[in-house]
Parts: C-alpha cells; structure tokens; sequence
C-alpha cells in the first residue's frame, strides 16, 4: 500500500473565520477577519467578493509551498 503524500486537508489552507460584531450576513452584510492557522497572515474584508478574493491570494501564494 502506497500513501498518498499529498493530504486531502492541508494545515496551509486552514483559516479561521472571524465575523465583525456589526456582520449580518442574511443581509448581504460580510464584514470581518480571515486568518490562516498556519502562516498566521491576517486579511480584513468588508464584503463577501473581498473575502473570496483574500481567500484566492492566500491559496495562491501558498501553492507549493505546502510541504515547508
């Protein structure tokens, strides 16, 4: 049996979500702080496209750079 080296789940693209206390998402309303647990990197959004679009540079920047 061969492992796969590449896991499913990588701690690179794990984030922690925080909603600002003024977020009200059944609004439309996103605003707050995306954290990476592993590079501990930090982005603030205001809106649900700036979420997604911290979310894509983080991933981005990280490719390959997972098995460090």
């Amino acid at each position: 049996m061969t492992l796969n080296p590449h896991a499913r789940y990588p701690s690179a693209r794990s984030y922690v979500l925080k909603l600002h206390h003024d977020a009200t998402p059944q609004d439309g309303r996103i605003v707050g702080r995306l954290e990476n647990m592993a590079s501990g990197s930090c982005f603030d959004f205001v809106t649900g496209d700036e979420l997604l679009a911290c979310l894509a540079r983080d991933v981005a920047a990280s490719d390959g750079k997972e098995g460090l």
